[in-house]
C-alpha cells in the first residue's frame, strides 16, 4: 500500500505542546494522552484510504466488467486466464464458435503462428491465415494484463490484402493491354523505316492501316482507363441533376450506332422517365451497352432497347442483341476489368475489356442495379434498373 511520508514536523510540534502543558502544571498522564491523540491524528493523515478492490473474492465482478467492456466491440476479443478462454465477446464467438469458452486458446486457434505467440508469453502480434475461411488473413495482438490474464484481439486484414491484390492485378493487366498495341505500332514503324523504298504502295498502306488501328485502340484504352478512374473517384457523390432518360437513351444510342447503323436500332419507351443522374456518365453507359450489342450481336440483326417502369419508383433499361450468347460460367465475371469471354474476337473488334466494368460503376454511383442475362445461341440482354427522381434508392426498395 502506498503511504504518504509521516509528518515529523507535526509530531515535533505535538511533543513541544505536550511538554509545555506539563510545565504549565497539567497532569503528566493528561499531557501524554494529548500527545497520543495528536500523534494518532497525524498517523491517519499520513495513511491514505484503501483503494477499492479490482475484483471480489471470487473474481466475478472483474470478469463481468471486462465482459461488458468488450462485448460490443466490432473486433473479436478474447480474455484468457493462464491461456484458458474465460471471456469471448460477440464477434469472437461468431468467429471461433461459442464452444471456445473454457478451452485452451491454443486449441481454439490451432494455428502454429498463434500457438507460438501464446507460448512465448508477454506482448506481441502475429499474422495468421484461415481462421474462418481458407483465404482469411488476421492479425492477432496479445496484451498481458498481469501474470495470468491476457487480452487477445483479432484484426481482419483480408480486405486490405484483397485490395492490394486487385491493384496489383489491375496494374499487370493494364500494362499488358497497353504494351500490346504499342508493340504492334513500334514493329510496323520500324519495318517502314528500314527500307521504305522496298515496300509497294499497297503494302505500305496496309502497314499504315495497322498502325492507325492500333493507335486508335491505344487511345480508346487510355480513354476508358481515365473514365473508370474518374467514375470510381466520384462513386460516393450522389448525382443531383434531373435527366430526361428517354431523350438521353435515344441520343446516346444513335451516337453509338453511327449513321450507317441507325436503322438497326429498335428503341421503345413505355412512358416518360426522369432520373437524378450524371448525363455524361449515363450517356457513356448507353453507348457502351449499344456498342457491345453491335460488336457481339449477329451481323444484320437489330439491337433492341426498351424503357419500362419497374414498380412506382424505378425504371428498367434493357439492351438486347441476337448474337451467339454467353456461356453461363462467364456471366459472374463479365464486369471484371479486362475480362473477355473471347479475347481474340474482343481485340479484333476494338474492345478494351473495360466497357462493362465502367457500366457497373456508373450504375453503382446512381444507386441502381445491373443484371446480365444470356442464352447460348439466342443472344444477351443487359438490364439496368435506376431509381426515378424523388424515389427511394433501388437498394432500399423491394422488388
Amino acid at each position: 500500500m502506498n503511504r504518504r511520508p509521516f509528518p515529523w514536523s507535526g509530531f515535533a510540534l505535538a511533543l513541544i505542546g505536550s511538554l509545555a502543558l506539563m510545565i504549565s502544571g497539567l497532569d503528566v498522564v493528561m499531557a501524554l494522552a494529548v500527545l497520543l491523540l495528536w500523534t494518532g491524528s497525524l498517523w491517519l493523515v499520513a495513511t491514505p484510504p484503501p483503494a477499492p478492490e479490482r475484483r471480489s473474492s471470487n473474481g466475478s465482478f472483474s470478469r463481468d466488467s471486462m465482459r461488458d467492456l468488450f462485448e460490443h466491440s466490432e473486433a473479436p476479443v478474447v480474455i484468457t486466464d493462464r491461456d484458458r478462454v474465460i471471456i469471448a465477446n460477440h464477434a469472437a464467438r461468431g468467429l471461433l464458435g461459442t464452444h471456445i469458452i473454457g478451452q485452451d486458446v491454443r486449441m481454439a486457434l490451432r494455428q502454429p503462428e498463434a500457438v507460438r505467440l501464446i507460448e512465448q508469453g508477454g506482448d506481441g502480434g502475429a499474422i495468421i491465415r484461415g481462421i474462418a475461411r481458407r483465404n482469411d488473413i488476421w492479425r492477432i495482438n496479445r496484451k498481458s494484463l498481469d501474470d495470468n490474464l491476457s487480452v487477445i484481439e483479432f484484426v481482419n486484414k483480408t480486405a486490405e490484402a484483397d485490395i492490394a491484390r486487385a491493384h496489383t492485378d489491375f496494374v499487370a493487366n493494364a500494362s499488358h493491354e497497353l504494351r500490346t498495341p504499342l508493340a504492334a505500332i513500334i514493329g510496323y514503324v520500324e519495318t517502314l523505316r528500314e527500307d521504305p523504298t522496298s515496300l509497294d504502295s499497297s503494302m505500305a498502306e496496309r502497314f499504315l492501316g495497322t498502325i492507325h488501328r492500333e493507335a486508335r485502340r491505344l487511345q480508346d484504352l487510355v480513354s476508358d482507363l481515365m473514365s473508370l478512374s474518374r467514375i470510381e473517384a466520384e462513386k460516393h457523390d450522389l448525382p443531383v441533376q434531373s435527366v430526361d432518360l428517354v431523350a438521353l437513351v435515344e441520343r446516346a444510342a444513335r451516337d453509338a450506332a453511327g449513321n450507317e447503323r441507325q436503322d438497326m436500332l429498335d428503341i421503345e419507351s413505355a412512358g416518360s422517365f426522369t432520373v437524378r443522374g450524371d448525363p455524361q456518365q449515363l450517356e457513356q453507359l448507353v453507348r457502351n451497352l449499344v456498342d457491345n450489342g453491335f460488336k457481339y450481336g449477329a451481323t444484320g440483326k437489330p439491337i433492341t432497347i426498351r424503357l419500362i417502369p419497374r414498380g412506382k419508383s424505378r425504371v428498367r433499361l434493357t439492351v438486347s442483341d441476337r448474337g451467339e450468347g454467353i456461356p453461363p460460367e462467364h456471366l459472374p465475371h463479365l464486369t471484371r476489368r479486362f475480362y473477355r469471354t473471347d479475347p481474340g474476337r474482343s481485340r479484333a473488334s476494338g474492345g478494351t475489356g473495360l466497357g462493362l466494368a465502367i457500366v457497373k460503376h456508373i450504375v453503382e454511383r446512381h444507386r441502381g442495379r445491373l443484371d446480365i442475362e444470356s442464352t447460348v445461341g439466342e443472344g444477351t440482354r443487359v438490364i439496368v434498373t435506376l431509381p426515378l427522381e424523388e424515389a427511394v434508392p433501388a437498394e432500399q426498395t423491394d422488388d
